[in-house]
């Protein structure tokens, strides 16, 4: 009876602990995904914010310049990607919580939850920014916008390359929170 025993309580923490190594491996993940996000939202954010260029033809007079706020969309883009990068950073505290207590439950749902809000104003700011973009390499002859981006080639450039990291964070954040849930589900 007694040796019995003891192979059950050997088993039984034998199931635990790769479950728990699982969780752990998860929270890890969880921590390098949102370092990769923060730098991803990080840079979208300097790239469009330092966004300028002035056409060489101009005069003392005139100048012809295209600044990142000059368009509102832009400025949201610049302001949403910098909120989501402090948040990132400041979770990134309880994303080492979570590599150090495998099985918290509550502060993990709470992250979920403002994981969820952040991805939203990540997408809804990248969004408006990619119709502004659009229409500055497209025009819309319907409108009367004539396309930017032949003539202010380096201000399209920058622009467009700081949505590119902005998307990326927003696919981060979608794995982000499947991770979240898997670890919660696995406590």
């Amino acid at each position: 009876m007694k040796g019995s025993s003891s192979i059950e309580v050997g088993e039984a923490s034998k199931g635990a602990s790769p479950r728990k190594g699982v969780t752990r491996g998860l929270s890890v993940m969880d921590f390098v995904l949102r370092i990769l996000a923060a730098v991803g939202t990080l840079g979208a954010a300097l790239a469009m914010g330092t966004t300028n260029e002035t056409l060489p033809f101009t005069t003392q007079f005139i100048k012809f310049r295209a600044e990142f706020d000059d368009l509102p969309s832009l400025v949201f883009f610049v302001m949403g990607n910098s909120i989501v990068s402090g948040y990132l950073v400041l979770s990134l505290v309880l994303s080492v919580f979570h590599m150090l207590r495998s099985t918290a439950v509550k502060s993990r749902i709470l992250l979920v939850a403002f994981d969820t809000v952040m991805m939203g104003l990540i997408t809804a700011s990248a969004s408006a920014a990619t119709s502004i973009v659009y229409i500055a390499h497209k025009g819309n002859a319907g409108a009367n916008w004539f396309a930017i981006c032949q003539q202010y080639n380096n201000f399209c450039e920058r622009i467009s390359g700081s949505l590119i990291g902005s998307y990326i964070a927003v696919a981060l954040f979608t794995i982000l929170i499947i991770i979240s849930v898997l670890a919660i589900s696995r406590n």
